[in-house]
């Protein structure tokens, strides 16, 4: 099979299913041909595989329960001879699994309610469901009737699972999801195969806008939920680095303008010297010319021309300071202008400015600040800024990744402190592309365990967790793998 697969350009697609005390019943939904009951069957042939003492293909570190009953309903089984329609041996099915089932149960049932009116078959199956929810027992059915698909959202121990289907392409993906429902793409799979488009018009018509409505919304929700999670993400690592990158950039600042103050004061020392020295000079000079015996006028002319000389040079340097002041005070920003922030050294161009408040747009992220803040810069100096603040970015990323801990330890922390650190770690190794961390939360009652794999759970960028070896910690520590 796997040759076939590769030689067809396609690969097998791994099966990744979790039932617990607290979510025991699987509805899985999604198109046809998408591999429903492939999953089903699979969960059936390992199970059945375990408790026949052989091994099942699956990861080491895996773990499976052993149910004392196995009910299995996969398949049309009418028989002329015994009086059944497809609908009758599945009740019949049904009503010996309902009279058995208990909490060491595990039932299996692809197409569940089918075979007769979708409302009727619906309901009878809806009320089947919630028994067996009542009486504890696993299982993982199979199913397009919306009704079933909503009860997750109603009763605990019911959880939704979807296969999921590429919709650019039009063609499902064989990999299931479990915590949200999954559309049947029916329109969508006879467009691809090339049904009329007449017989597709009067099916739309017939089935009505509300059903249809209802499909594009379930599909279109998925695809708001992981672009809102994607940009959540973007968002929470952007504005982490920014956070970090505004903190260096203070201290930064704050370092640059002590060492201002002391180059000033070296300055200003070294001008008094100069000063000192010129003095020196003159009364020097003068000196000379009392001992030459010169004029006491002219000696005084002497002075008082100097001294005029020296207020006059004072007075242009004023002048000159306060024009340039003026120059760059009077300069307008406009919407457009390349800007930079000067506190932070972050460059970029101004897409709102009033008197009070200012938006600039800076790598495809908005900062607002005050507009004393900017100064106009040339497009060169802002492509030298910009440099520089991306190799102090790419080092601060060396830095991180050289100094990053593969096992983060949250014993011991209470339940809030370590998801939020969990959070806060998971975000940094997402940044710096790592693909696989440990999480050493113990083992304890398991209830820190539970809690950071139901966060892990709902991170898209997780592609799948699981206990480590058992002779590296087993189930004390949660490996992660990104995608």
């Amino acid at each position: 099979m796997e040759k076939k697969l590769k030689t067809q350009g396609k690969q097998i697609v791994p099966l990744d299913l979790h039932l617990n005390e607290n979510e025991r019943i699987l509805v899985i939904s999604g198109p046809n041909a998408g591999g429903k009951s492939v999953c089903l069957k699979t969960t059936g042939l390992l199970q059945y595989m375990l408790q026949c003492g052989l091994m099942p293909p699956m990861r080491i570190d895996s773990q499976c329960g052993l149910f004392e009953n196995l009910f299995i309903d996969i398949g049309d089984e009418q028989s002329i001879l015994d009086d059944l329609s497809t609908y009758s041996s599945h009740l019949i099915n049904m009503k010996a699994l309902l009279e058995q089932a208990d909490k060491n149960t595990l039932f299996l049932i692809d197409e569940f309610g089918t075979g007769t009116e979708p409302q009727l078959g619906g309901a009878i199956a809806e009320a089947i469901l919630l028994e067996l929810n009542k009486k504890q027992a696993f299982g993982m059915v199979t199913t397009h009737y919306a009704n079933l698909k909503l009860l997750a959202d109603n009763h605990e121990g019911i959880i939704n699972g979807a296969m999921l289907f590429d919709t650019k392409f039009m063609q499902p993906m064989y990999i299931m999801m479990t915590g949200k429902p999954g559309s049947s793409f029916a329109f969508e799979i006879a467009k691809k195969i090339g049904f009329p488009r007449n017989i597709l018009d009067d099916a739309a018509n017939i089935t009505g806008d509300q059903h249809l409505k209802f499909e594009k919304q379930l599909q279109q929700l998925e695809v708001d939920k992981k672009a809102i999670r994607k940009k959540e993400q973007d968002l929470r690592i952007a504005d982490q680095l920014l956070t970090e990158v505004v903190d260096k950039y203070k201290g930064l600042l704050s370092e640059l303008e002590s060492k201002k103050k002391q180059y000033l004061r070296n300055a200003a020392a070294e001008a008094q010297e100069l000063i000192q020295k010129a003095n020196s000079q003159i009364e020097r000079t003068i000196k000379e010319i009392k001992e030459a015996q010169a004029e006491k006028t002219k000696t005084k002319e002497i002075r008082q021309n100097l001294e005029k000389t020296k207020q006059e040079i004072a007075q242009k340097a004023k002048e000159v300071a306060e024009e340039k002041k003026k120059e760059e005070s009077e300069v307008v920003l406009k919407v457009g202008d390349t800007v930079c922030i000067e506190e932070m050294q972050v460059v970029g161009e101004v897409l709102a400015i009033s008197d009070t408040d200012a938006t600039i747009l800076f790598d495809s992220i908005r900062l607002r600040t005050s507009p004393d803040k900017l100064r106009k810069v040339s497009r060169a100096e802002a492509r030298k800024t910009q440099r520089r603040w991306q190799n102090g970015i790419a080092q601060d990323l060396s830095e991180k990744a050289e100094h990053f801990d593969l096992t983060l330890d949250v014993r011991g922390k209470r339940a809030e402190e370590a998801l939020d650190i969990v959070d806060k770690y998971l975000d940094e190794a997402k940044l710096l592309s790592i693909k696989e961390v440990s999480i050493l939360h113990g083992k304890g009652n398991g209830i820190l365990r539970k809690l950071i794999r139901e966060k892990l759970s709902h991170i898209h960028e997780v592609e799948r967790f699981c206990d480590a070896s058992l002779e590296t910690g087993g189930t004390g520590i949660t490996r992660v793998y990104f995608r």
